[in-house]
């Protein structure tokens, strides 16, 4: 089956104009997407089940993200913890990386070079290679973060005051995502056609609730060449009009929340507007999980699977109550090259095993902490049961945590991995227009 799957991906690359490449030696491809078959990350003094608090958070800060540890340590918070567990992606985005992979390169403007799918760099990052956190970074906008389309719905945001934990807004989303390239597990493969204006990734967000706000919409196309500037359109249900976004409005609090368009899954922007630098690698704890086996709350109510929302708690409610586990991961700094980006830097903490992102540090412009980006990913086979054998590392909760205004977005969501709910028609200005009001 692995040699069927390899020649396949050569022959499709061969397909699209590409040149076929050589095959990525096995050792790469273990450390990159197997790092724990035969290994398990620790650290001194450290055991899988202890809890963490203000009482011993001293002798675990070498493995708490630095602004959780702040948290911690003003009893704002405990980390309950887990055994590591692998969260291996899907064998076809594997296979992908391995028949592709040797012939990927980085083009004078940064951008890549003879990508067809899989991830574009399995090599370990080498702190000497001036061009690791480019590559690390790529890894992620290329990876399997949602698979190649996925759902959300239900989706809820809410809004509270970190202070006194009242809830000040709840906002109600429909998400989904979808990739027009670089599939490799959903029929077509590797592209959706036709896609003349060669877009890569989709994302279209419908607000279900409340009534003020219902039916705005939003849209973005990602292009897959990266210096194209990305395509965004905003309905706003009181207007009854599609207009675009301005370039300055990624950066803007999004619907009163406390993220930005470019915030969203960690990073939602261009690769080129960024200067991206690889800090390290460590063993840190994440809010990686099994879903089902989390402390879950009452809603949603009456989900037709059965299915609950990961419990906050916490300081105002603004922290999720999961299980977290010691992994290894890789730091990435990214600066904006915009001199009037509100942000002095944004650091990155990427999986090594799926490059997704566990915990976003944002600095605001004088340099000071600013915002905390906890992303809470479940194993797919103990999430939603349509999710089982998905190979994804699935969304599972987040929160966006200003602790300058002492204020919190909470999201909570019910992710479902599929390509029946997204059918390519749906993301154009056309559709916001007819389902518009």
């Amino acid at each position: 089956m692995r040699r069927l799957l390899i020649s396949t991906f050569a022959a499709l690359g061969l397909a699209g104009g590409w040149t076929a490449n050589a095959e990525v030696s096995e050792d790469v491809i273990k450390s990159s997407f197997f790092p724990y078959e035969n290994w398990t990350p620790t650290a001194p003094g450290y055991e899988p089940g202890v809890v963490i608090n203000a009482d011993n958070i001293e002798q675990y800060k070498g493995i708490v993200d630095e602004f959780l540890y702040r948290y911690v340590k003003m009893g704002w918070y405990e980390i309950k913890t887990g055994p590591t567990f692998a969260m291996s992606l899907h064998p076809n985005y594997v296979e992908a990386t391995r028949a592709t992979a040797d012939g990927v390169s980085l083009s004078p403007e940064g951008t890549l070079v003879n990508h067809l799918a899989g991830r574009p760099f399995p090599q370990e990052p080498d702190a000497s290679d001036p061009e690791a956190g480019l590559k690390l970074i790529w890894n992620f906008q290329r990876g399997f973060n949602a698979g190649d389309s996925e759902t959300i719905l239900p989706f809820w945001w809410t809004f509270r005051n970190a202070n006194t934990g009242k809830t000040e807004r709840q906002l109600r989303f429909h998400w989904r995502f979808l990739n027009w390239k670089h599939r490799t597990v959903f029929d077509p493969k590797p592209d959706l056609d036709p896609n003349p204006g060669q877009i890569f990734r989709s994302v279209y967000a419908t607000v279900l609730e409340p009534f003020d706000l219902g039916n705005t919409q939003l849209l973005i196309q990602r292009y897959e060449d990266d210096l194209r500037r990305d395509d965004g359109w905003l309905y706003l249900s009181f207007q009854r009009r599609v207009r675009r976004l301005a370039v300055g409005q990624i950066t803007d609090a999004f619907l009163g929340s406390d993220a930005m368009i470019e915030d969203f899954e960690g990073y939602n922007g261009r690769i080129s507007d960024f200067t991206w630098k690889y800090i390290g690698t460590r063993n840190m704890l994440t809010p990686y999980v099994k879903h089902t086996e989390q402390e879950l709350a009452a809603e949603p109510a009456n989900d037709a699977d059965g299915f609950r929302f990961i419990e906050m708690g916490g300081q105002g409610n603004c922290f999720p109550m999961v299980t977290w586990q010691l992994r290894k991961v890789h730091a990435i700094e990214g600066t904006p090259k915009d001199k009037n980006h509100p942000l002095a830097k944004r650091v990155l903490y990427t999986d090594a095993e799926t490059m997704t992102f566990p915990i976003v540090h944002v600095y605001d412009k004088k340099g000071d902490p600013w915002k905390w980006f906890p992303i809470c990913k479940s194993h797919s086979d103990y999430h939603l049961a349509g999710n089982k054998g998905a190979g994804v590392a699935v969304d599972s909760c987040a929160v966006f945590f200003d602790e300058q205004a002492m204020h919190c977005t909470t999201l909570q969501f019910k992710s479902h991995i599929n390509k029946e709910d997204n059918d390519p028609i749906l993301f154009n200005v056309q559709n916001m227009r007819k389902t518009g009001r």
